[in-house]
C-alpha cells in the first residue's frame, strides 16, 4: 500500500506539470525564510570530484576559482549522484527524484509527459528564470516549463561554433565560438538585466565541458603539455580472464596457508570485458589513436575554461554588490573514472563514477571555509534551491535542503545513500545495478546477468581494490545492505526494471546492440 501510495502521489504531481494554474505549483512558503536569494546553478558535465586544485589530486590541475568558492563558502566532500549518467542525474536535480520515478532512465528517450521541474515552482514563486546550455534530456533543445528565458543546445551541443535555440528560434554561431564562454557572457547580460527589476532571478549555467571529445578553448591547448598523472592503484585490476580462486591443499581440500577460501580479489567478468571496449583503458577512449594519458592532458584544459566561467560569475556578483544575497551552486552531473578498474567513463557505482565535484557559496547565508562531511546527493539539490527561494520542498521529492547542515544546526541526515543504474542499448557493456553506501561500505548488486556482485570496506580499501562479497565475516552486514535496498525500491515505487522504447539510428537488430 505505501508503494501504491508514492506512485499515485508521483503520477498526480505530474498529471498537472504543465498546468500554470495548477496548485501544485504554488509550495508553501517556509517560516522565517526572509528575503529570497538570488540562485545561480553551474553544472559541468563528467567532472569527477578530486580533479580540483585544492584537493591535490592532480599536482598540476590548476583551478584557481573553483578553489576560490571552496574558500569563500562551502566544499561538499560526499556528493553524489544517484545514477552516473548524464540525463538521469539532471531529470533527479531538476525533480528531487530518483531515476525509477522520473523515468529519464538513460540518454536518449524522451521525457515523460507532466514532470515538474523545480524551476517552475520559482516561477510562480515571483523569480525570474533563465536556462543556458546544455539541456541533454529528451534529445531537445526546444525551450522547457520553468523558464522565462532559454538558450539550449540539442542533444551534446558543440564546444565550438554552436547552434543554439534561443527562445525558440535557433542561431547558429561562427567564428571560432566557444560555447563554455558565450553561456557564460549571455548568463552575466541576463542577470545584469534582472538586476535592474528588482524581482529574484535564477540562473542555469549547463556546460557541455568537460565531456569528450574533450576539446579545450584555444587559449588553453597544450597548456599542461607533457605533464604525467600516477596511475590509480586499480588500474591492472581486474586480471583479465581471473577470478583470483584461492590456492587449493590437494589432501585437505581446505584453502592453502596464507589464503582466504571466498577469493578477496573476485572480480566481475563484465568488468574485465568493459576494459576491452571503448570505456577501457586499453581502447583510450574517446580517440583509438591517442593514448588515455594524452586524453586526460585535454580533459583537464577543457575544464580550464569551465574554472573561467566561475570566476567570471563571482565577479559580476561581487561587483555588482549582490554577492552577499545570491546562492552559488556549482557541481558535476555525474563522475568520470580515467583508469580506475582498467575503466574511463561513468556508469559504474564505483567512487570515482559516482562522486562528483559540489561547491557552495552564499555570504549572507552561513560562513566561508566549509568542509561539509555528510553525504549529499543530487536530489537533494532541488529541495535546497527551493528552501533558499523560501519554499517549502514539493511532497514528492525524495531529497533534503542541506543548508541547516552548513549553519551548524543539528538535522536529520542520511547514513547512506542508494545508486541505480539501468542497462543502455548504445552501451551494453554496463549491466543494471543498485547498490548502497554508508560512510564505511558499499554492497553492489547486478541484476540480470550471471556475475559476481561486490562488497568493499571503504575504510580499509578506499581504492575497491579487494571485493569481501563472499568474506564470512562481513555476511550479516551484506545481508543488512541487501535488505535496505529492497526496502528504498520499495518504498519509492522502484521494484521493476524500466524499459524504454528507444532506437538509435545505427542498431543491429539481431541483438539491439549497436551495429
Amino acid at each position: 500500500m505505501k508503494h501504491l501510495n508514492y506512485v499515485l502521489a508521483t503520477l498526480t504531481l505530474a498529471g498537472c506539470a504543465n498546468s500554470e494554474k495548477s496548485p501544485s505549483l504554488r509550495l508553501p512558503k517556509l517560516e522565517n525564510s526572509g528575503k529570497p536569494l538570488n540562485i545561480v546553478f553551474i553544472l559541468s558535465d563528467d567532472h569527477r570530484y578530486d580533479f580540483m586544485g585544492f584537493t591535490g589530486k592532480v599536482p598540476w590541475l590548476k583551478t584557481p576559482n573553483m578553489d576560490r568558492m571552496a574558500e569563500g563558502g562551502a566544499y561538499i566532500r560526499n556528493a553524489f549522484v544517484s545514477t552516473s549518467l548524464s540525463s538521469p542525474s539532471r531529470a533527479s536535480i531538476l525533480t528531487g527524484l530518483y531515476a525509477h520515478s522520473h523515468q529519464v532512465v538513460d540518454n536518449i528517450s524522451p521525457l515523460p509527459d507532466g514532470l515538474i521541474f523545480f524551476p517552475q515552482y520559482l516561477q510562480k514563486a515571483g523569480y525570474q528564470t533563465g536556462f543556458f546550455g546544455k539541456w541533454h534530456m529528451g534529445n531537445t533543445g526546444d525551450p522547457q516549463p520553468g523558464f522565462n528565458h532559454w538558450e539550449g543546445f540539442k542533444g551534446q551541443g558543440e564546444y565550438y561554433n554552436p547552434r543554439i535555440n534561443i527562445n525558440g528560434v535557433w542561431k547558429q554561431y561562427e567564428d571560432s565560438t566557444y560555447s563554455v564562454d558565450l553561456l557564460t557572457e549571455h548568463a552575466i547580460a541576463y542577470m545584469k538585466e534582472q538586476s535592474k527589476t528588482g524581482k529574484p532571478f535564477f540562473v542555469y549555467l549547463s556546460h557541455k565541458a568537460v565531456h569528450e571529445s574533450f576539446l579545450p578553448a584555444k587559449r588553453h591547448k597544450g597548456y599542461y603539455a607533457g605533464n604525467k598523472i600516477a596511475l590509480p592503484e586499480s588500474f591492472y585490476s581486474p586480471y583479465y580472464g581471473i577470478k583470483q580462486l584461492p590456492s587449493i591443499d590437494t589432501k585437505t581440500r581446505k584453502p592453502a596457508h596464507g589464503t582466504k577460501y571466498y577469493g578477496e580479489d573476485m572480480f566481475p567478468d563484465w568488468v574485465k570485458n568493459q576494459r576491452e571496449s571503448e570505456h577501457g583503458v586499453d581502447y583510450t577512449y574517446p580517440d583509438p589513436s591517442r593514448s588515455w594519458t594524452d586524453g586526460l592532458i585535454d580533459y583537464c584544459e577543457t575544464l580550464m575554461s569551465v574554472d573561467e566561467s566561475i570566476g567570471s560569475i563571482l565577479n559580476y556578483l561581487e561587483e555588482a554588490g549582490i554577492d552577499d544575497n545570491t546562492l552559488v551552486i556549482y557541481m558535476g552531473d555525474n563522475g568520470f573514472a580515467w583508469g580506475e578498474h582498467g575503466l574511463v567513463d561513468k556508469r559504474q557505482f564505483y567512487e570515482e563514477s559516482v562522486r562528483i565535484p559540489m561547491l557552495i557559496r552564499c555570504p549572507g547565508l552561513f560562513k566561508g571555509g566549509q568542509i561539509l562531511e555528510k553525504m549529499v546527493q543530487n536530489v537533494d539539490i532541488a529541495p535546497t534551491i527551493l528552501a533558499c527561494a523560501g519554499l517549502e520542498k514539493a511532497e514528492n521529492m525524495v531529497g533534503n535542503s542541506f543548508i541547516p547542515l552548513l549553519q551548524g544546526k543539528d538535522i536529520p541526515w542520511r547514513d547512506r545513500i542508494f545508486y541505480e543504474y539501468y542497462w543502455e542499448h548504445n552501451y551494453p557493456m554496463t549491466p543494471t545495478m543498485h547498490g548502497v553506501r554508508t560512510e564505511r561500505y558499499k554492497y553492489i548488486r547486478y541484476y540480470g546477468i550471471w556475475d559476481t556482485n561486490e562488497f568493499y570496506d571503504l575504510q580499509e580499501d578506499p581504492y575497491e581494490t579487494h571485493n569481501l562479497i563472499g568474506a564470512p565475516e562481513h555476511q550479516e552486514k551484506i545481508k543488512e545492505m541487501n535488505h535496505a535496498l529492497y526496502d528504498w525500491l520499495e518504498s519509492t515505487g522502484g521494484m521493476y526494471i524500466p524499459i524504454k522504447r528507444t532506437e538509435s539510428p545505427h542498431i543491429d537488430h539481431r541483438n539491439q546492440g549497436l551495429y
